[in-house]
């Protein structure tokens, strides 16, 4: 399954566990392998919930377990809606919370809006300036913290093209600033509610086409800071995210099945 090209691994377990628990992390470590496994930017584990409709965890290829995914939950849902497990509103369980998935489906396009756990600027790890912005710098870039299901660096830049990303990424993202680590977004002011996005994703260790997540706490910062007004339109490389903000922060981009298969395991 691929979101704007950050492609994960489902595995289906809503009959019965298919990798044990004790060996998901594992899993994820070799078959997101590019060259030695299947390759991908995560595994997705789908299975049954007893607080909502489906259970969804996220095992990056060091064998963390992330707490959410934008771009992930999309492909989860959308192999879930075309198994006949939901319907076109579903509730995910994840380490994030509960989350809400609302489906658009016509003429062979998949898209899914996601009801976005809210941006907390509350974070203890970078202080609270005068001006109530939660910033610090790192490496000569002033670096705002926010949390959008996971800790995110967002980082206001001239050209997101022009930053030597594998540089400036682990750098950031292993800032004793950031306790548990955070995924790296660099932000290009592209044009009126428009923003580009490159983003170095912790438990990857490397750049991403797209990074849902991280699409929303660009546009969450710069709303903040006064840069935007919803909605947003926020540009990666894998393509468009549609970000907006009211009631409840929401997220809105397709999901693709690239192809279906078995391995010995």
């Amino acid at each position: 399954m691929q979101g704007n090209g950050n492609d994960f691994i489902l595995i289906d377990e809503y009959e019965h566990p298919v990798i044990p628990d004790e060996m998901k992390a594992q899993f994820a470590g070799l078959y997101c392998d590019r060259w030695y496994g299947i390759g991908g930017d995560g595994v997705l584990y789908l299975s049954r919930s007893s607080q909502a409709d489906l259970h969804m965890r996220l095992f990056q290829p060091d064998e963390s377990e992330a707490e959410m995914c934008g771009n992930g939950i999309r492909c989860f849902v959308k192999y879930a809606f075309d198994a006949g497990y939901v319907g076109t509103v579903c509730l995910v369980e994840t380490l994030a919370g509960i989350i809400r998935v609302e489906v658009a489906y016509s003429e062979d396009t998949f898209m899914a809006t996601i009801d976005m756990p809210d941006p907390r600027f509350d974070r203890k790890e970078i202080p609270a300036t005068g001006d109530g912005e939660y910033r610090e710098s790192i490496a000569g870039h002033e670096v705002y913290a926010v949390n959008t299901g996971v800790p995110h660096a967002v980082i206001f830049v001239a050209d997101t093209d022009a930053v030597e990303l594998t540089g400036l990424g682990p750098v950031v993202r292993n800032h004793p600033t950031f306790p548990k680590g955070a995924n790296v977004n660099v932000v290009e002011r592209a044009g009126e509610n428009i923003l580009r996005v490159r983003t170095f994703e912790r438990g990857i260790e490397g750049e991403t086409l797209s990074c849902g997540t991280g699409a929303t706490a660009a546009a969450a910062v710069a709303r903040k800071l006064g840069y935007v007004t919803t909605p947003i339109t926020v540009e990666t490389a894998g393509g468009p995210l549609v970000i907006s903000f009211g009631d409840v922060t929401r997220t809105a981009g397709p999901a693709t099945t690239v192809f279906r298969g078995s391995i010995p395991f």
